[in-house]
């Protein structure tokens, strides 16, 4: 009998992988691996490793497809590792492959793994919380399924107050701030962009709500990017260790 396990690889440092998937995944037959899990994680693995990454539009295997294999290898005997950047319950399309495993009778455990925006509020020693100003987070995908923006409802989240993390934002985030602006939030609103966190080739950019979507177009930035907006982003804590890009 197979056991099928859905995990995430943490936001790339390899040192915050936990100790149960880094346990699986030297146990693992075969690890179905995003684009996004540094080789410094997949190094570990002592099975096979088949890449059905997807990132910036540029897709190895549709969701579909993924399933298929998923449920193609669950069908086998030995240890199934879907392994996700990140955590698999936020923005890692764990649902589609939950309803396809149940669709076909086959039992999995999911192991969670540290997000992007608990990493980077560790990295920048910002807290996404701050019982002043921030008394709620709000995460966000900023890439719709099919590309662009998402639909959301901006009035909504303007209305929420907290802190916005906007996660795969990097690309859409000068119509998201714009939206944002219009339906009612202040232009000078602290914002910070975070371009690969965790690691070595973490980059920073800090502005506003008004000016980070100009900093990131010059800055033109590769890797995955998470966008965390809100008063708690503000300069009422020191961060240390960061040459940030500041624009006016």
């Amino acid at each position: 009998m197979s056991r099928v396990y859905l995990a995430g690889a943490g936001p790339g440092d390899p040192e915050l992988l936990t100790l149960k998937t880094l346990r699986v995944l030297r146990s693992a037959d075969v690890v179905l691996h995003d684009s996004l899990v540094p080789p410094e994680i997949l190094v570990e693995a002592r099975g096979e490793l088949v890449d059905v990454g997807k990132r910036c539009g540029r897709h190895s295997k549709t969701q579909d497809q993924i399933c298929a294999l998923l449920v193609r290898y669950a069908q086998q005997d030995g240890i199934v590792l879907r392994l996700k950047g990140g955590d698999p319950m936020m923005f890692g399309r764990a649902a589609e492959e939950m309803l396809a495993l149940d669709a076909h009778g086959i039992s999995y455990e999911i192991l969670p793994g540290i997000t992007a925006a608990s990493a980077a509020a560790a990295s920048l020693k910002r807290s996404l919380t701050f019982r002043q100003v921030s008394r709620s987070v709000h995460f966000i995908t900023g890439h719709a399924a099919e590309g662009g923006l998402p639909p959301h409802d901006f009035r909504a989240l303007t209305q929420a107050g907290g802190t916005l993390a906007i996660y795969m934002g990097g690309q859409t985030f000068g119509g998201f701030a714009a939206h944002l602006i219009e339906a009612g939030l202040a232009p000078k609103l602290p914002a910070l962009a975070i371009e690969n966190v965790s690691r070595p080739d973490e980059r920073v950019f800090a502005g506003t709500l008004a000016s980070l979507p100009l900093l990131l177009a010059r800055a033109e930035p590769e890797g995955p990017v998470l966008i965390l907006v809100g008063e708690a982003m503000s300069d009422y804590a020191p961060v240390s260790g960061f040459a940030f890009a500041q624009v006016s």
